[in-house]
């Protein structure tokens, strides 16, 4: 209420897709209402104000200063708003108590857990129980409610499982290595390289089988049962190995001897068909869906620099030999 004037929210939110449309048509195709609503919606919302808030021309729309002043507000108040819907709809589906969610250390850290926040802002009566193990639990024994993993396939089962997206296998060598040893350029230089693989847990791990049946008889350099072990050699210079394109490509040590053809391993978040559609377990599959993906395009771009960065790297030093 300012004055004798009642202030409206869907006026507000009128002038919200005006300024980031450009115009009250594509405002108006982004609310679902006429253009002709919109022009109304925003004098109505001028008139309570006592403000210009929007000048209006034959090229489009933009915000007076005092439109840009109180766009800040409008957003808080849209915000606001969202979470206040959120939260009924939580309180009407009975979203809360305790879900058990596994993964691997590299995705909990890289994916899961940045995301909490958010999915605690949504749902703050759902706690999260994180269990980070390269084993994958049994959630038909209820080891857990909800695994997010990931391989060249999930094996057959019972369970219900949603695609988060395919990746590509690539091999990595440290810049220390490639000064000592050189860089590997196709399968063939591999029997010629110290190899740095999985085993135990770790060797269904996309690319290990592949690089061993490349080099038979060679006795690998270092074996991990975890992939964040194998990182770690990689990065300390002992030896070439394969890892998933989108986590090796962060390693700004790391730099590319070349991808696996043929090989696609996704992730997927998986679920018991008892508990797939229970409020809080389907809210977590619903939140985490989107995420993964946004948290993907943000990782492949800082990777494709750090890539960029070490190729150029090797070019200047010469260390496309296949060996010393």
């Amino acid at each position: 209420m300012l004055g004798d004037r009642t202030f409206d929210w869907n006026d507000l939110k009128a002038l919200l897709a005006v300024a980031r449309g450009g115009s009250t048509l594509t405002a108006a195709r982004a609310l679902g209402v006429n253009q002709t609503t919109v022009v109304r919606r925003i004098e109505a919302l001028e008139a309570a104000v006592s403000l210009k808030l929007m000048d209006r021309t034959q090229t489009g729309s933009r915000l007076t200063e005092a439109g840009c002043e109180l766009l800040p507000d409008a957003e808080r108040i849209e915000e606001a708003a969202a979470a206040f819907a959120c939260r009924a709809a939580a309180q009407r589906r009975s979203l809360a108590g305790t879900i058990r969610v596994t993964s691997t250390e590299i995705l909990g850290s890289l994916v899961i857990t940045p995301a909490l926040a958010d999915f605690r802002r949504l749902y703050p009566d759902i706690n999260v129980d994180l269990i980070l193990t390269d084993r994958p639990l049994d959630l038909a024994a209820g080891e857990a409610d909800v695994a997010i993993r990931g391989g060249l396939a999930l094996p057959a089962s019972d369970l219900v499982a949603r695609k988060l997206a395919a990746f590509t296998v690539t091999l990595y060598c440290s810049r220390d290595y490639a000064q000592r040893r050189g860089v590997p350029r196709s399968a063939g230089d591999l029997a010629r390289h110290a190899l740095v693989v999985g085993d135990g847990h770790a060797s269904p791990l996309p690319g290990v089988a592949w690089v061993l049946g490349q080099a038979p008889g060679v006795e690998p350099a270092f074996r991990s049962n975890t992939m964040v072990s194998m990182l770690n050699a990689l990065r300390m210079g002992l030896g070439v190995g394969p890892a998933i394109s989108l986590l090796g490509d962060l390693e700004p040590d790391l730099v590319r001897c070349f991808s696996i053809p043929g090989m696609s391993p996704g992730t997927w978040v998986v679920a018991s068909p008892e508990l797939k559609d229970t409020p809080r377990v389907r809210a977590f599959i619903d939140f985490i869906v989107p995420h993964f993906a946004a948290t993907r395009r943000t990782l492949e771009a800082t990777g494709a620099a750090l890539v960029r960065k070490n190729d150029a790297w090797l070019a200047s030093i010469g260390a496309d030999l296949t060996t010393a």
